[in-house]
């Protein structure tokens, strides 16, 4: 397991094994050869977006040259307040944004 700094949210996110063996089986052009870049997208993402399919989700998205031509890196993530544990739950790679509520875009 892997701890992960997220400013944005004040917290440390956990990147469990399962949880990178699911990147890297199911989005194989993330994991493992950027994994530097999901922790890049934490640290200082260009957006960060409310899920519309989780109310405890946020996807962090940051833009990269160096991936398959110029790629935003979007990286999911879930935390529980309540109980103070927050994680990555998966990590892929995309040409465009998905629509959905803006919580904060770099300037």
């Amino acid at each position: 397991m892997k701890r992960l700094n997220c400013p944005y949210l004040s917290a440390d996110f956990e990147l469990t094994d399962e949880r990178a063996a699911h990147i890297a089986e199911r989005h194989p052009e993330v994991l493992p050869a950027h994994a530097a870049e999901i922790a890049e997208t934490l640290a200082d993402p260009d957006s960060v977006r409310a899920s519309t399919h989780d109310r405890d989700a946020k996807l962090f998205a940051r833009w990269f040259t160096n991936i398959r031509g110029g790629k935003h890196v979007i990286v999911v993530v879930v935390g529980e307040r309540a109980r103070g544990r927050h994680w990555v739950s998966t990590a892929y790679v995309a040409r465009k944004l998905a629509p959905g509520v803006v919580e904060w875009q770099r300037p």
